[in-house]
């Protein structure tokens, strides 16, 4: 059977057993503290000349410097010279189990692996076992297909969820990792926790691969959420949709450049990330809200008026938020939604009326910042309840991709880490 997340080559530096060398190897994904330089300053500084993955990556912060055509040229030259050098030792044809202590002491599980990009389809509707559950925005992707178009390895801060509330899947490895091989065992810069990573047995291996071919079955998958599909949804997208719709994007592109065949035969077919089961416990979505600025609250909720029946009573049940004026909250709830969660429902008009009505829509973590900013007149917020992670699955199973900002997962400090390696080409 066909495996759309299998075993990989994967290189760890030959250092890796030493623990002050890997602290400073292992740095936080690209798209973090993008508006906080002095964050990247101080990683450069604790780095010094040691091998890093610093260099083998292009912090997001840099993409609109000038010089960033000539820092994507030395990310490649390093990756090559790392090569060539004997930084790295391949471990083949194996998955590597990652023990992650978050910054709070709560400690998330996962399984390095490499995903079939085939298998991939990030547009809003897709239908592919892997799927996006948050729009993709395409600009964001052209900056990076720079990096991973000569590009000769991958470092991956994707995280793929499985939804196994049983929590018998990955988390099983943890009463097997007696027979596992120990690769590395660090405390992370910039106190964000500590992390290690098991080579998994060969046994253990196996059993993963059965497991996940239990995912796939088709009666199963649509008996487990009440619908009728003619295709599962096994691997929804936790972080990192625009580093693996990169490498989707460039794979597309091989096959247009060298011929279908020989694409889907080369080592750019796969992406390498981590798997990690939505119900783990230091998973917790958090509700991400909107101030609208520069518009009229009440225009707003003329414009839904329109589209749904809407209820100001506190007992109406259906789609709630608050809509917050002059510092101020109300309740609102749509009785009639035709989206599945309230977030899609509050977004599609929100976008519709300032399309219409002018304003800008800034997406905001804290409630209290919310009543801080609409406490002037000429804007309005709207607060949201978290989305309740069983959610997650059987919205984009309905509704396709979630709007932007749905929900945030967790803090930058506890983003993946590049760690992992593996050849593309």
């Amino acid at each position: 059977m066909k495996m759309t997340f299998k075993r990989a080559d994967i290189l760890l530096p030959k250092f890796s057993d030493n623990a002050e060398k890997m602290q400073r190897w292992s740095v936080v994904a690209c798209d973090q503290y993008t508006s906080e330089p002095e964050y990247w300053n101080a990683v450069a500084d604790f780095v010094g000349e040691e091998p890093s993955t610093l260099r083998l990556t292009v912090p997001e912060i840099y993409l609109n410097d000038a010089d960033i055509e000539d820092r994507i040229a030395s990310t490649n030259r390093v990756m090559e010279q790392y090569m060539a050098a004997g930084v790295f030792e391949e471990h083949k044809d194996t998955y590597i189990f990652v023990e992650r202590t978050l910054a709070n002491g709560v400690t998330r599980l996962g399984i390095v692996g490499m995903v079939d990009l085939e298998d991939y389809d990030f547009s809003a509707d897709s239908q592919t076992k892997v799927r996006a559950t948050e729009g993709t925005v395409i600009s964001r992707i052209p900056p990076r297909l720079k990096v991973r178009k000569d590009a000769s390895v991958e470092l991956p801060h994707i995280m793929l969820l499985i939804d196994d509330a049983a929590c018998d899947i990955i988390e099983a490895n943890s009463a097997l990792k007696a027979d596992f091989t120990k690769v590395y065992d660090f405390d992370m810069m910039q106190s964000s926790g500590h992390i290690c990573g098991y080579k998994m047995s060969k046994a253990a291996c196996d059993r993963l691969d059965a497991e996940l071919a239990k995912l796939e079955d088709l009666d199963t998958f649509n008996a487990k959420y009440g619908v009728k599909k003619d295709s599962p949804l096994i691997f929804a997208m936790g972080d990192g949709n625009h580093s693996l719709a990169t490498a989707k994007t460039h794979y597309e592109n091989l096959k247009k450049e060298i011929g279908e065949e020989q694409a889907k035969a080369s080592k750019a077919r796969y992406a390498l990330c981590e798997l990690v089961n939505l119900h783990d416990k230091s998973l917790e979505f958090e509700a991400i809200h909107r101030v609208i600025f520069d518009a009229d609250g009440d225009a707003f909720l003329k414009a839904l008026e329109k589209e749904y029946t809407v209820s100001y009573d506190d007992d109406a049940q259906g789609q709630s938020f608050a809509l917050v004026m002059n510092g101020k909250q109300k309740k609102v709830t749509v009785t009639n939604p035709k989206e599945y969660l309230t977030v899609a429902t509050v977004q599609k008009c929100l976008d519709s009326f300032v399309s219409e009505n002018g304003g800008e829509i800034d997406y905001i973590h804290g409630e209290d910042v919310v009543v801080k900013l609409c406490e002037n007149p000429k804007n309005f917020g709207i607060i949201l309840e978290a989305m309740d992670k069983s959610d997650l699955y059987k919205s984009v199973i309905l509704d396709g991709a979630l709007p932007r900002k749905t929900f945030s997962m967790g803090e930058a400090c506890d983003k993946r880490f590049y760690t992992e390696v593996r050849k593309i080409k």
